[in-house]
């Protein structure tokens, strides 16, 4: 069985999505609520060695607290970029899964989660 933690939002209607079609493959899933306990420190970093090229990828850009903070993220040091993403986790691009505890997913897109999962 393959293993897949899911970190959402439950006001999240991607994450919700997400997760239907997850389940419609038989998929299981460890769900974890984004906002009340973020990512751990070593999947942030799987994180951001996987979009090196594009930092801002690991963020959720269009949502409100993100919005609200003005920051270059380029400027930003991988650790002052973790220390951000764990004080809230509304920062977070979701859904936030793993995938055998060494692939990062962001975000949903089926064709990329069928590449991934199937």
């Amino acid at each position: 069985m393959k293993k897949i933690i899911f970190y959402s939002y439950l006001k999240c209607s991607t994450c919700r999505k997400a997760a239907k079609w997850l389940e419609s493959k038989d998929f299981e899933f460890q769900l974890i609520d984004i906002v009340k306990e973020p990512p751990l420190v070593n999947y942030l970093n799987l994180a951001l060695e996987q979009y090196s090229d594009d930092k801002k990828r690991i963020f959720n850009t269009r949502g409100k607290a993100f919005k609200s903070l003005n920051l270059d993220i380029d400027s930003l040091s991988k650790e002052e970029i973790i220390q951000l993403l764990l004080s809230d986790g509304k920062l977070i691009k979701r859904p936030f899964l793993i995938y055998e505890g060494k692939k990062v997913i962001l975000g949903f897109n089926e064709i990329e989660y069928a590449k991934q999962f199937l």
